[in-house]
């Protein structure tokens, strides 16, 4: 499937973006259809969750055209979508983190207990979001600062290859130049004879200047050779600050105490001295050491830390998957009395609240929510009315068909025979799949879900791995390089799978890394 081709009429960022990179816009300043056709690179079909998904995503950037004094009142659609498993759900939230420049995180709603319990409370995922922006936010200052940062490492790799002469340091430290009286005023030596007479002689006048011009043009080769790569073999010994001991790395708090202002561990990193220890690299090494230095000189983390924050109350969006898992029946005992707590716990978070992290409070008003789960033991029905509510647009993703998976195998740029034939090019091979022999596969992993539990595309990467797996290990022994896998090649190969009635023996064989099924396989 070719690339879609961008508008011309793109959208200006709003004004709280900041400086963005030109050749990727933010994925909230595309249309619609553009963000669907971005995600049909990867996804094949379920065209229902990619419409609804891109426009609340362009809802985000027409919130911030609308007048201010609507612009607080309009309110982000959550989306919930059902589906069963393998069908795309969770490879739309990975996408979609590719491809949003705004701050976005994907969490397991499983992971998440209710307050009281042991565990993470809901307010932990805001917590990751504005972690996540201030990495995008200071990534994209460092991109900015980059060559200067570059300039000045290289200047203090110049330094500790060709350190200055004492005589020269205050010329060269304090800027200006010395007194002509000073430079060519006499020195004197203390010099020891053969016989051990001890006399004081005058050194003859020594040129500043022409010491520097020498010094210089010395430093100006040095310069050519470290940008030719022609220094890398060189060590260097480099003053570096001392980590953070193994304790204090140790000394984190405890779960459901990430967002308190006082953070023990960094008060005492701060009150403890600076240390510095010297360490001998080579010249890459010691270039990315100071690179990384003057990038932390040159970025103002104030400035990082205002700006993630804004973009997270305004474009930040939370992928939370496996929500089904936290469903059950109202009024349960034993787990269920803790799912049912997370439910009561993300209504306020997906409502609106003020939660509080380290850089300060963030309102979640404007944080857009998109929630998936298969929902094979519990319903959508089961989770509370108010959480029901909370996200108001539905989406249902249907099963695959064998149609849907050789397009799988075909269309999307990562699709699966792709990956396999890149692993097989780094072994000088090539390998080929027939359209017979593609549509063979797609029938087997078809069968195989008919006849098993149904997990969706999955089903492709055991079918694959199971037909590749003698010639994956034979691949570098072998001398015909050229390898087709064609509809007899393919059935030959799965015919144990074909055949077998239960199919639980292929799955704990397949499993099992070669071991004998136990006899549980056959109860």
């Amino acid at each position: 499937m070719s690339e879609p081709v961008r508008s011309d009429d793109q959208a200006t960022p709003p004004a709280v973006n900041g400086d963005q990179s030109q050749s990727l816009p933010w994925l909230e300043e595309l249309p619609p259809r553009q963000i669907v056709a971005e995600l049909d690179r990867y996804i094949v079909g379920q065209h229902p969750a990619k419409k609804a998904v891109a426009i609340a995503i362009r809802n985000r950037w027409r919130r911030q055209q609308a007048p201010e004094d609507i612009r607080d009142e309009i309110l982000p659609n959550n989306i919930i979508m059902i589906g069963p498993t393998g069908v795309g759900k969770t490879e739309i939230a990975r996408r979609l983190a590719r491809l949003a420049g705004a701050p976005f995180i994907k969490v397991e709603a499983s992971k998440f207990t209710e307050v009281g319990y042991v565990g993470r409370d809901v307010e932990s995922m805001v917590r990751d979001l504005v972690d996540a922006a201030i990495n995008m936010v200071r990534g994209e200052r460092e991109d900015e600062v980059y060559p200067s940062a570059e300039a000045r490492a290289e200047e203090r790799l110049l330094d500790l290859l060709l350190p200055p002469s004492p005589e020269l340091i205050p010329a060269t430290e304090s800027g200006k130049e010395k007194a002509p009286e000073e430079t060519s005023r006499e020195r004197s030596r203390f010099v020891v004879s053969s016989q051990g007479e001890a006399r004081t002689e005058k050194e003859p006048p020594v040129d500043d200047k022409l010491t520097l011009e020498r010094r210089n043009r010395t430093r100006e080769k040095l310069r050519g050779l470290l940008r030719d790569s022609k220094l890398e073999e060189r060590e260097l010994e480099i003053e570096v600050s001392q980590q953070a001991p193994p304790m204090l790395e140790l000394m984190q708090p405890p779960p459901g105490m990430e967002g308190t202002d006082f953070n023990f561990t960094e008060w005492l990193q701060e009150m403890m001295p600076k240390r510095k220890k010297r360490r001998v690299v080579k010249v890459p090494e010691a270039r990315r050491i100071l690179v990384d230095e003057e990038l932390k000189k040159l970025v103002d983390m104030d400035d990082v830390v205002n700006d993630a924050l804004e973009r997270v109350e305004n474009h930040g969006l939370i992928f939370i998957d496996e929500i089904d898992k936290i469903a059950g029946e109202r009024g349960g005992a034993g787990p269920d009395v803790s799912r049912e707590g997370v439910q009561r716990d993300l209504l306020p978070i997906v409502e609106g609240s003020t939660v509080q992290t380290r850089y300060g409070y963030v309102r979640t008003d404007h944080i857009l929510f998109i929630a998936a789960g298969a929902f094979h033991v519990s319903k959508p029905s089961d989770l509370i009315p108010e959480l029901q509510g909370r996200f108001p647009i539905r989406v249902e993703l249907s099963s695959l068909t064998r149609e849907d998976f050789v397009r799988i195998m075909t269309e999307p740029e990562n699709a699966l025979t792709k990956q396999y034939q890149a692993l097989c090019a780094a072994e000088g091979a090539k390998l080929e799949f027939t359209t017979d022999g593609i549509e063979e596969i797609a029938r087997i992993a078809t069968v195989v879900n008919e006849r098993m539990e149904n997990i969706g595309a999955r089903r492709l990467h055991t079918v694959m791995t199971t037909l590749l797996e003698d010639l994956l290990y034979d691949l570098p022994d072998v001398s015909d390089k050229h390898v087709v896998f064609d509809a007899k090649s393919v059935r030959e190969r799965l015919l144990r799978i074909v055949e077998d009635e239960d199919l639980r023996k292929f799955i704990l064989r397949a499993d099992s890394f070669g071991r004998q099924p136990s006899a549980v396989s056959h109860q």
